[in-house]
């Protein structure tokens, strides 16, 4: 038996997840000279430290078969990383 759909299934979601919106709602906030949630977590972490709880969570769209095409995430991003080697919860 193997699981390798069921984790493929979970790395889509994830990239999902990743585009916070839509490319539009990333380039409005990169437009206004802001940094999306991401990079300021990214910037604020030590590299690499940051593991993320819940970053599936959101509303799916599905199709007709039930499939889903597409992830509205949660509006906020919740994880633990390190700051200069201390670990935090952010």
């Amino acid at each position: 038996m193997s699981w390798q759909e069921e984790i493929d299934e979970l790395a889509r979601r994830r990239a999902l997840a990743e585009k916070m919106g839509g490319e539009d709602k990333v380039a409005r906030q990169h437009a206004r000279g802001k940094m999306d949630a991401r990079a300021r977590i990214d910037a604020l972490l030590d590299p690499g430290s940051f593991r993320e709880i819940g970053k599936i969570a959101g509303r799916g769209s599905y199709d007709e078969k039930g499939d889903l095409v597409d992830l509205a995430p949660s509006n906020f991003i919740f994880g633990r990383g390190d700051v200069e080697g201390r670990p935090i919860v952010a």
